[in-house]
């Protein structure tokens, strides 16, 4: 069992074990916004809801500016497992310009693609093929991303995963 650790701030910072979220909890530096009511701990002699979100008590300064590292699995989340060609489901990534002409491994020139298009487009530009993107591609901006873990959510995290409007 995971738990969603918030800054004070509400910005989502870690995903933890449950164990590590209760030391949390119990050293008074968090406090528990959410439970998992159907699995509580159990001790000898006590019951303790097991925290499933929990907010620090107070604010952890993060160094602003951080790239979020690209992956196959980043990509792909990024894009809904959607392929930016035809919008039917992606199970790989395509470089927009292909490596072999400089494309480089970025947010801005990978996009998720179904395994038809990949292998059609080859090593081609969409233009080259008459085919246009569905979005522009670019790096996520949104604090979940630097938050390792939380491509597995629980459904009560959702609300504090979302980017603020």
């Amino acid at each position: 069992m995971r738990t969603l650790v918030l800054n004070a701030g509400y910005e989502p910072l870690a995903v933890v074990s449950f164990k590590r979220a209760l030391a949390l909890v119990m050293s008074a530096k968090a406090t528990i916004i959410e439970v998992d009511a159907e699995h509580p701990v159990w001790t000898v002699d006590t019951v303790f809801d097991r925290p499933s979100v929990i907010l620090l008590t107070r604010y952890v300064h993060l160094p602003h500016g951080r790239a979020v590292p690209v992956s196959r699995r980043g990509v792909l989340r990024r894009d809904g497992h959607r392929c930016a060609y035809c919008g039917k489901n992606a199970t790989t990534i395509d470089h927009v310009l292909p490596k072999s002409r400089g494309g480089a491994d970025s947010w801005d020139n990978l996009v998720a693609c179904c395994l038809r298009c990949n292998n059609i487009k080859g090593d081609r530009t969409a233009s080259e093929m008459g085919w246009s993107l569905t979005f522009t591609p670019r790096m996520p901006h949104d604090p979940a991303w630097m938050v390792r873990g939380v491509e597995h959510a629980q459904p009560e995290w959702q609300g504090y995963l979302e980017p603020a409007a």
